[in-house]
């Protein structure tokens, strides 16, 4: 049986290219497996790999979701930057009434968009670079460019499909 499914948005180039920069200067090399994402939903069933393909492609349809950097984020042992894109939430939020009842708790949770630049690292650790970036990054805006599914492996994310926004 295939692994559980994930989706998320990804980044244009540029923003794409500084992200995933401050990523490997701070993600434990050890546990930085997958490039810089923005996820959606971290654990649907395989079973709806084809409807989750055709919700995918006709959102895509339409521009990308206007994004922007809000600030920094405190995860504990990680920091993220966090995210602000109501279109993105509408996004998501049709997702999950569309997939009701196939959620994991987690994915039903509230949702904060954010994209993760450290995680498992000690506390003070995290508390230090939250500060640093606190300093070093203000509001800006994010340029997604596409949603993207995934399958978990064992250890690993697998892509399985782009989908480009083309709107």
């Amino acid at each position: 049986m295939s692994g559980p499914l994930i989706v998320t948005a990804t980044f244009a180039p540029g923003d794409d290219g500084w992200l995933q920069q401050l990523r490997r200067e701070h993600y434990p090399p050890e546990h930085n497996r997958v490039p810089t994402h923005l996820t959606l939903f971290r654990h649907l069933p395989p079973s709806v790999e084809a409807e989750l393909r055709g919700r995918l492609s006709a959102t895509t349809r339409a521009a990308p979701p206007p994004a922007h950097i809000a600030g920094v984020m405190d995860l504990g042992e990680g920091t993220a930057l966090s995210v602000e894109s109501p279109a993105l939430v509408a996004i998501r939020a049709d997702f999950a009434e569309a997939l009701h009842g196939l959620l994991t708790p987690q994915d039903q949770a509230g949702w904060r968009p954010h994209v993760t630049i450290q995680n498992k690292v000690p506390r003070r650790v995290a508390r230090a670079l939250q500060a640093r970036l606190a300093r070093e990054i203000a509001p800006r805006p994010l340029a997604i460019d596409a949603l993207a599914l995934w399958r978990y492996a064992t250890s690993a994310w697998e892509p399985v499909r782009r989908f480009p926004f083309r709107g």
